[in-house]
């Protein structure tokens, strides 16, 4: 048996982008991958717009929240994919790194959001391919 596939999300406030990511890749992938999501600069909870955007897919995020991105956290993980938040995220050697532009959902309502969520949606699903 392989050790499973761990891939860590990471975005500024682990409040939209990084959440709906881990929410679809858990959903999608389910037991084989372990997921993480984190931010450089975690807001306080998670978007409320982004929660209804993923409720539309089924998929219920409001019991999630913001974490806090740790060394650890990044060394433990096999893949970390960045979402905006730049040099916040520490680099280790050996990691694979992606980095998804996507749009920053704070701030916007439902309608901004599921543009980028579909965007996050069809990202996951080409990263499952790949683990």
């Amino acid at each position: 048996m392989n050790k499973k596939a761990s891939v860590l999300f990471v975005c500024v406030h682990n409040a939209g982008r990084s959440q709906m990511a881990a929410a679809y890749l858990t959903h999608f992938a389910g037991d084989w991958v372990e997921v993480r999501s984190a931010g450089s600069a975690p807001a306080n909870s998670i978007n409320p717009a982004v929660v209804a955007a993923m409720l539309e897919e089924g998929i219920d995020i409001s019991a999630e929240a913001p974490k806090v991105l740790t060394t650890s956290a990044v060394e433990s993980s096999d893949v970390v994919i960045t979402m905006g938040c730049g040099d916040a995220c520490p680099f280790f050697p050996g990691k694979r790194y992606l980095d998804w532009k996507l749009d920053d959902p704070a701030g916007q309502g439902v309608d901004a959001v599921r543009p980028i969520r579909d965007q996050i949606k069809s990202l996951v699903k080409e990263l499952i391919e790949t683990l």
